[in-house]
């Protein structure tokens, strides 16, 4: 299989992982804001607003659901920083919010979806 071939695999897979974890959070009562919102630095795969807080989902597409950290330090890092330019720039929306936290979606080969709440305490 070609490498380009692979990379749109990749690519529809992590797309339906996506949505997936949208349509969870949204069955959950919540309002997805933004889907992979991009900033200088970085990419935030969903933006959903549940019960007034403001949740940034990051989706990982994974093998095996448990085992090695998904999410690397440098990678929260510049998650934290997309997240802090959304709120900057999107108070109209995140103003009334009561509090942010960062969420982990793991979507496992067979289309399972494990939501860990507050994966990374922000700031």
């Amino acid at each position: 299989m070609s490498r380009q071939v692979r990379g749109r695999r990749a690519l529809r897979a992590g797309a339906a992982a996506e949505d997936a974890a949208a349509r969870r959070y949204e069955a959950m009562g919540g309002r997805v804001l933004a889907r992979r919102w991009r900033a200088p630095e970085g990419e935030l795969d969903l933006v959903v607003l549940q019960g007034g807080v403001l949740v940034f989902v990051e989706v990982k597409l994974r093998r095996v659901l448990h085992g090695d950290d998904p999410v690397g330090e440098a990678q929260w890092r510049r998650l934290e920083a997309a997240a802090s330019r959304y709120m900057m720039g999107h108070g109209e929306l995140t103003g009334a919010a009561r509090g942010c936290r960062f969420d982990l979606a793991l979507a496992g080969p067979d289309g399972s979806l494990e939501v860990i709440e507050n994966a990374r305490m922000f700031g």
